[in-house]
């Protein structure tokens, strides 16, 4: 198992975001989690990957825990080498690309394996080398942010993820900032991964894409998970309500 997520709770104030969650994801499985804007998505997807803190339960990645729960009924997060070690663990795409604009593509990409895993230069851009050309890029290699296109960014942004090595990798909805013809270039990508056998877990709109690249489909409303499955049977025959409603939206 390369995520193990149990009972996870979060409140912002007195607003419970996440109420009672547990998700696990073995390897080579790609799950995709749908559901409403505010259902707690992202808000699952920052938990997991420690940019929020979480309120109670637990997290561990490849059996090893990262949080626990004490006594008091808190969240306890391990030491802080031990939680940088978690983190080698997973790679996060956001929405937003979040590169650095002052550095080039090829360093964007480099910078982290090399400076924070502390591996061998030679390696590292050999192996960046490849992703670029396995995302089309390799023609951008010298370029910054500034010049490339929305979905090109997100492209440099999932080859830097990918550069950490990481068990599993994260997607916090890649395509929202792009239009439909860009969107398609990050799909490409990602569907790729899938076919690769990279573990992955994808907050997305894209309701063609979560059926046909997913293992299992998590749909959460109200910040529980509502119903989950086999794609085929939550898009095809869901048992939930409020999982008909929301699909009623969507063209299948």
């Amino acid at each position: 198992m390369v995520l193990e997520m149990k009972n996870i709770k979060k409140s912002f104030g007195d607003v419970e975001v996440l109420k009672d969650i547990s998700l696990a994801v073995d390897t080579s499985e790609v799950v995709s989690i749908i559901g409403p804007s505010g259902s707690g998505k992202s808000t699952l997807l920052r938990c997991a990957t420690f940019l929020e803190t979480i309120d109670s339960g637990e997290i561990s990645y490849t059996g090893t825990p990262a949080v626990t729960t004490g006594a008091d009924g808190k969240a306890e997060y391990v030491g802080p080498a031990e939680l940088r070690k978690a983190k080698q663990h997973f790679g996060l795409v956001f929405q937003n690309f979040n590169l650095f604009p002052h550095y080039s593509v090829m360093k964007n990409i480099t910078d982290a394996p090399i400076n924070v895993q502390k591996r061998d230069k030679d390696e590292v851009f050999a192996e960046a080398e490849e992703l670029l050309r396995k995302m089309d890029l390799s023609h951008r290699a010298d370029a910054y942010p500034c010049q490339l296109s929305g979905g090109q960014q997100q492209r440099v942004a999932i080859a830097r993820a990918l550069a950490m090595n990481p068990a599993i990798l994260f997607f916090d909805e890649p395509t929202s900032a792009l239009d439909p013809e860009l969107t398609g270039e990050v799909l490409k990508v990602i569907r790729q991964l899938a076919e690769d056998k990279m573990t992955m877990v994808v907050v997305t709109h894209e309701m063609p894409f979560a059926r046909s690249v997913s293992n299992r489909v998590i749909f959460m409303d109200g910040g529980v998970i509502v119903e989950q499955g086999d794609p085929e049977e939550v898009f095809g025959n869901p048992t939930q309500e409020r999982t008909k409603q929301f699909l009623k939206n969507y063209q299948q």
